[in-house]
This record gives structure tokens, C-alpha cells and sequence, in this order.
């Protein structure tokens, strides 16, 4: 489970920027609170606002990034560890507008497995690691630990971890962290906390979803299930659907309509692109729900119908459906989901851009106004947001006089 994010220098973002995951001291949908074994309550959705431009995409994409640096060389080494990953090379732009592109990009996350909550740092120039660290706390013995620090060349192994040999010509391309997951998996401690970034995300494909739709899940039969469910819960006339491989070891589905009583099938390609996204995200939603996972999806209302994307919101938001703890971050232009119906106000977040074309992120729990007074838990968010109150301005600053414009 994620409980904090924080960035610094990654393209648009200069200043550190962070995304917390616990959930507020508020009085608004307590019931849909995520709480731990300790006691520590955490938010199961976030979503981010802004206008085009403001770096909504970059601050979930370092995350993303993040999960990749860690995860992709031991996914590499076995392919079939977690299908949900790409395989390519991760390298991290920092922010271009001053002397902060020379500089290294910064993470910190917070994570939590069922045996401890974990605090990584890491400092990367491009691809290449400059300082990493990794803390733990056991939730049996309250105990605090560093597990590894990494601060070049030079590597301190905490006492749970001494007994483990690095090799002194680690790759400076290779975070600690992956090669102790690649050579000591089968250590209880480096297994436990690298599996969260082997298996603990759902990360769907930015620039094309369908590129990475990962369609085999929806053959297998207890996924299958659900799927239909999820389609029946929907309200669409997909009443089943089947997955064919053919001889180059790609992929076909078909689904089945049933209209007026008659029984069609149609190639998904044929559906229409939001039926298409749909089918992208399923294998997705449905195993980040029973994992248990952190669900990451860059503009998940893109070619939704509103409904289809409330539904999947308060599926999250529904602790009877998501028993697993499983979390939705996502980006968003969709305002008819803005409203204390469906958020609470620490899971809005706006980004915005400051004078210096820096990213700005903060959330609406924590907004305050000109005279320094908070949002009120039952203010229009949607009104007030389109007229400019929180900052993040989602009107163009200029319009163009057509008549005076010649062709």
C-alpha cells in the first residue's frame, strides 16, 4: 500500500513535490477510510485536476518511473514474475528550464506490506544512482531500522541485511535495491520489500493503452468472471467474450452482443475506442483489486462516459469490493465526479504551474483561500474550481481575436 510520494526535478517538477496517501483528520466518508493493522488510516483513491500543460501526467509518470527503475531489471531476468511491466530502459529527465538539469532527480516513497512500512530514497542522474536508502519499520516490534544505504560507491548494509555479500563492482545503472532482489530473493526481508515493486503496482501504458493491454488475463477463467460481472454491473449488452491465440502468438477477442434476442460477435477492434479502453484497463482493475495493488492511470476519463468512470471510482471507494486495500491514482478533466459525493477533500489534488513553468501539487484538504479560510466540506468543488478559486485555472489566460486575423 502507498502512503507517501514525494519528487523532485523530474521534467515540469523543480521543487520537491508530494502526493500523501493518509488520509486527513476529516469528518467526511469515514467508512471509506483504508486502516491498517496499527491503526493508521490511508486514503484507497487520489485524483489530480489541473489545466493541459500543468504537469498533471509527470507527477504520476515519476512514480511510475520510480516503480520501473526498481522493478524491470528483476522482472527482466524472469519474465513471467509480473506481466504488467514493461521492459524498457528507464531514464529520468529532470526539470529543463534552469541549472536543476544538471542536477540529480529525488524520490522518496513511503510503502506498506502486511509485515512492515518502508521509507526508499533515491537520487538518480539520468540512469545512473547517486544515493539510496532504505529504511524499515516491523509492525510486531515498533522497531526502526536502516536496512541499506548507498551513497556512491560506498554501501552500508544495516544488521538485518550484514550477513548479505554485494559484489563492489555494482552498476551504477542498477539501484541496490534491484540487485538485491535479483540475488537475494529468497532472503525474508529483501523479499518482502522489493516484491511491492515487483507486483505491488498496476501500471497502465501512458501514451497508448492498448499497446500494453495484456488481453491473455482475460482468458483466464477466474478472471474471466469478473470481468463479465463488471460488464453486466455497467449496463453493456457484452454478454460474453472469448480470447483466440494465433500462430505469431498474438491475440484476438471477440465479444458477444445479445440484441433483440439475437447473438453477435464482434472483434474488439471493431468496438468503439471507449469499449476498447475498457477491455485495456479490466485485466488491470481486476487484479489491482484482488492484490490488493496501488492502480496508477493517466487520464482515466479519457473516452469514459461519466458514469462508467464513477463506477469505477466507488468501486475503490466501496471497502465491501476492495477489501484488499487496493488504491486508484489517477488523473482527471472530468468535473462531473468532482462533488463531496464522490471525493473526499485529501483525495482531490490540483496541479498548476508557477511563474517559472514549475509544477506546483497540493490538495483541497489543504487549500486555503485569500483570507486564509479552508473549503468548506459541502462547497461546490466543481463551481468553484471552474471559476479559478483554487489555482489551478483551467481557462485558457488568453483568446484570440478571429476578426482581426487574416487568412
Amino acid at each position: 500500500m502507498l502512503c507517501q510520494f514525494s519528487v523532485k526535478n523530474y521534467k515540469s517538477i523543480r521543487e520537491e513535490v508530494t502526493l500523501d496517501m493518509q488520509a486527513a483528520a476529516i469528518s467526511e466518508h469515514e467508512d471509506r477510510i483504508i486502516a491498517d493493522k496499527d491503526g493508521e488510516k490511508f486514503l484507497p483513491l487520489s485524483v489530480l485536476y489541473g489545466p493541459n500543460g500543468a504537469g498533471k501526467s509527470n507527477v504520476l509518470e515519476a512514480l511510475a518511473n520510480l516503480v520501473l527503475f526498481v522493478a524491470i531489471p528483476i522482472i527482466a531476468l524472469r519474465p513471467s514474475a509480473n506481466i504488467l511491466f514493461p521492459k524498457n530502459r528507464v531514464v529520468f529527465e529532470p526539470f529543463a528550464f534552469s541549472d536543476a538539469k544538471n542536477a540529480p532527480t529525488e524520490f522518496e516513497i513511503f510503502y506498506r506490506t502486511s509485515a512492515a512500512e518502508y521509507r526508499y530514497e533515491l537520487s538518480v542522474l539520468r540512469d545512473e544512482v547517486l544515493y539510496e536508502r532504505l529504511d524499515r519499520i516491523k509492525f510486531d516490534t515498533k522497531r526502526r531500522a536502516m536496512l541499506f544505504e548507498r551513497d556512491g560507491e560506498n554501501i552500508e548494509m544495516g544488521a538485518d541485511l550484514s550477513k548479505l555479500k554485494v559484489s563492489k563492482e555494482l552498476s551504477k545503472t542498477i539501484s541496490l535495491l534491484s540487485y538485491l532482489g535479483i540475488t537475494f530473493k529468497e532472503n525474508e526481508v529483501v523479499n518482502d520489500s522489493v516484491t511491492y515493486f515487483e507486483k505491488g503496482f498496476c501500471l497502465l501504458n501512458y501514451g497508448n493503452p492498448m499497446s500494453e493491454m495484456n488481453m491473455d488475463i482475460l482468458g483466464v477463467d477466474r478472471y474471466k468472471e469478473l470481468v463479465l460481472e463488471l460488464l453486466s454491473e455497467m449496463d453493456m449488452d457484452i454478454v460474453d467474450y472469448r480470447v483466440e491465440e494465433k500462430d505469431n502468438h498474438t491475440l484476438d477477442i471477440y465479444t458477444k452482443h445479445c440484441v433483440g434476442g439475437e447473438y453477435t460477435e464482434l472483434k474488439l477492434e471493431d468496438e468503439s475506442s471507449g469499449t476498447q479502453k475498457l477491455f485495456s484497463m479490466f485485466p488491470l482493475l481486476v487484479i489491482g483489486l484482488l492484490r490488493g495493488n496501488t492502480f496508477v492511470i493517466d487520464e482515466l476519463d479519457a473516452k469514459l462516459h461519466p458514469l462508467l468512470l464513477k463506477h469505477i471510482i466507488m468501486m475503490f471507494n466501496d471497502l465491501s469490493i476492495n477489501k484488499n486495500k487496493a488504491q486508484l491514482l489517477f488523473t482527471s478533466h472530468d468535473l462531473s465526479t468532482m462533488n463531496s459525493e464522490v471525493f473526499r477533500r485529501d483525495e482531490i489534488w490540483f496541479v498548476a504551474k508557477g511563474n517559472e513553468q514549475n509544477s506546483q501539487l497540493y490538495s483541497l484538504v489543504d487549500f486555503k483561500d485569500e483570507e486564509g479560510k479552508s473549503v468548506r466540506k459541502d462547497a461546490k468543488f466543481d463551481k468553484q474550481y471552474l471559476e479559478g478559486k483554487y489555482g489551478a485555472d483551467p481557462y485558457l489566460k488568453r483568446i484570440i481575436d478571429w476578426s482581426a486575423q487574416n487568412a
